[in-house]
């Protein structure tokens, strides 16, 4: 949160006080002020700090998540909305988010989201499932620009490519303990059957390239064995580290279940909101791309390109 301390104007027309009774003055507003919380400063006001503030619908769109993962959603975003810049950040020191607190990934979730209000963002994507699953409300409550997380939209998705009903969702522990999915499909479809089930171990074989071996297969056949016996049509992917694995899934699963990603209902979300707000880059040429960690860059990079493609050919680490 910004603290609200007074300006220098506030104490000129004290001039002539006393040193003493400036000094009481002082002290008593900063005692005021660190009483007062405010909200946090608009994307707006960040980009007129300098006197250089871009028309609303030129700014960027922010991207989060824990690692690399969710450069699977800024590739569905990019390619839905080439003429947008976008600036991502990847906690990748931190990550991951699932085996982490509610309270330790709402406090790094509000923190991502101060740096890219720092950067003049329209609009905040929030590509991460844990962070959706768990801080949305929390970031979105504090937040002059608007919040879009990949649960919604991934759960809409999935309830309407499912024909029975059956319906199973992966995702990390923190994901499927927060139940968001299965709260978030059965508003929409309140006759679901809903299997969920954690899946820890794709995360680090995704990031460690281990996405068409027999590990990683084996490992798959034993996370969805009962979700397959389950009778499911449906799986969505409530993690965006999962669709690199789309490929084992389908023939674990067999081609008659659909495999349904969140990134791409994603996209189609923030073109439809960016629509409605009037905040949509106009032009045919293609938006700039900005990508930032909070550690390794370079294996970000190597491991980024696997997620996104060469367009990942650098980032610039934060200190945190």
């Amino acid at each position: 949160m910004i603290l609200a301390w007074p300006s220098a104007s506030d104490y000129s027309a004290g001039a002539e006080r006393s040193e003493i009774q400036m000094k009481q003055t002082r002290n008593n507003r900063a005692r005021t002020a660190r009483r007062t919380r405010t909200k946090p400063r608009s994307a707006a006001s960040f980009a007129a700090a300098d006197g250089r503030m871009p028309a609303a619908s030129e700014r960027p769109i922010g991207v989060f998540d824990s690692g690399v993962g969710g450069l699977t959603v800024l590739k569905a975003l990019v390619e839905t909305l080439p003429a947008e810049d976008f600036v991502y950040l990847g906690d990748t020191a931190r990550l991951p988010y699932g085996t982490k607190s509610n309270e330790v990934i709402i406090r790094y979730s509000r923190e991502n989201t101060e740096f890219l209000l720092a950067k003049g963002i329209k609009l905040l994507v929030v590509a991460c499932n844990t962070s959706s699953a768990v801080a949305l409300d929390a970031i979105a409550r504090n937040t002059m620009v608007r919040v879009v997380g990949v649960i919604e939209p991934g759960a809409r998705a999935a309830a309407k490519a499912s024909r029975s009903g059956r319906i199973g969702v992966i995702g990390t522990e923190a994901t499927i303990g927060s139940g968001a999915y299965t709260r978030a499909i059965q508003r929409l479809r309140p006759a679901a059957e809903i299997y969920a089930r954690a899946c820890p171990l794709l995360v680090p074989l995704a990031e460690d390239g281990w996405v068409d071996n027999d590990v990683a297969e084996r490992t798959i056949g034993h996370y969805l064995k009962s979700l397959k016996l389950s009778g499911i049509d449906t799986l969505l992917l409530g993690c965006t580290h999962y669709p690199l694995f789309t490929a084992l899934f389908q023939r674990v699963l067999g081609s008659s279940v659909k495999i349904v990603d969140s990134a791409t209902a994603t996209a189609s979300a923030v073109r439809n909101l960016l629509g409605k707000l009037r905040l949509a880059r106009r032009g045919a040429h293609r938006g700039n791309l900005s990508f930032f960690v909070t550690e390794t860059p370079d294996r970000f990079v190597r491991v980024g390109r696997r997620f996104f493609g060469p367009e990942v050919d650098s980032a610039v680490r934060i200190d945190r």
